[in-house]
């Protein structure tokens, strides 16, 4: 994007030149980047000049500002990676350089040129639940089943090519946002395989909703295989070498393909293992095994075949977002009560 000068002084009169416009980031929903990249092929976005100085108008006036449109979900970066701002409901706006000074005394009446910069636009998902699960766990499977969501489904080692939003519905009309995205693989973290293209949608949803396959799995003949108990502590992992915080996010632990043989043996022994983690770190490389154990608020064990337990987890989702926003609001509530509180007064005393 460019940005504008502003306009000329009036260096007999002391007049003041109007500033350059400015280009502001938008957001709004219905705007794709694609729509945007076909609009604008060239990629300049141009605010106005400020006005010259004159004698009918001694201040100038200031120049247009340049508004571009963009999704929600935008995080705005400059050519070092710096993060500009970010856009996450409709109507934010991120100022990503400002127009030029109108010309002045102080500039000898000699307008000041506006920035010039590239930009980048980076969109990140934003969903209610995102599911985390090594390839073909059955997360694909399960958003089909839950929600209404039709991504598509295929026996290799990246299932899904790209995000898909489903949305779960409730009798009384609550619908919540469950993100299908791209499968992990180790050393996701590294960028390896889809990693951070993965990692990026992850921060942006409230809650994660893991997916292991109950009898492991094994992601090429030249990998080793993993059981569920590993699939959780690689996937904890994954995310912990990415970013940290992710960790803190509330999550939920869905053991899928409960219709396999000698499933109920080893959710047991699943159960077993996530309880004493510890105990159970030798089946792990030393570098893979994380600092912190995630404490699941609940382990509910599903199959996508036979429908056993999907229930159950739609109201498990929906519990554990209502939890968060009770907790969210709370303070918000409190002060609310206090400022309705009508102060109290001391009354007067008199003796007798």
């Amino acid at each position: 994007p460019s940005w504008c000068s502003g306009g000329m002084g009036l260096p007999r009169l002391g007049g003041q030149g109007g500033k350059g416009g400015d280009v502001w980031m938008v957001s709004k929903k219905e705007v794709t980047l694609k729509r945007i990249h076909d609009k604008y092929p060239h990629k300049r976005f141009v605010a106005g000049v400020g006005a010259n100085s004159s004698v009918k108008g001694l201040k100038g006036e200031k120049g247009g500002d340049y508004e571009l449109h963009v999704p929600v979900g935008i995080t705005v970066t400059n050519d070092d990676g710096r993060v500009m701002g970010e856009l996450n409901a409709e109507g934010d706006r991120v100022l990503v350089a400002k127009g030029g000074q109108g010309g002045s005394f102080h500039s000898a009446f000699t307008p000041s040129k506006g920035q010039t910069k590239h930009i980048r636009l980076d969109l990140k998902l934003i969903a209610d639940i995102g599911l985390v699960g090594f390839p073909n766990a059955g997360k694909s499977s399960l958003l089909t089943v839950i929600s209404h969501a039709s991504p598509q489904i295929a026996n290799y080692a990246f299932t899904t090519l790209r995000p898909e939003i489903g949305k779960v519905m409730y009798d009384d009309h609550k619908q919540i946002s469950v993100a299908d995205l791209p499968g992990l693989i180790e050393g996701a973290h590294l960028n390896k395989g889809m990693g951070h293209k993965f990692l990026k949608h992850v921060e942006r949803t409230k809650q994660l909703l893991f997916v292991v396959d109950v009898c492991g799995f094994q992601l090429a003949s030249k990998t080793p295989f993993r059981s569920a108990f590993e699939a959780v502590q690689l996937l904890t992992k994954e995310l912990e070498l990415y970013k940290e915080d992710l960790l803190s996010k509330p999550a939920l632990l869905v053991v899928n393909k409960m219709d396999l043989p000698d499933a109920e043996h080893k959710l047991e022994e699943l159960r077993e293992q996530l309880e004493n983690p510890e105990e159970f770190s030798h089946l792990l490389p030393h570098d893979m095994i994380p600092r912190t154990n995630l404490a699941f608020r609940d382990v509910v064990p599903v199959s996508t075949i036979t429908g056993l337990g999907l229930d159950q987890l739609k109201r498990r989702l929906r519990g554990s977002l209502d939890e968060e926003a009770a907790k969210a609001s709370e303070p918000l509530h409190r002060e609310r009560l206090g400022a309705l509180r009508p102060s109290r007064t001391p009354l007067p005393v008199w003796g007798p």
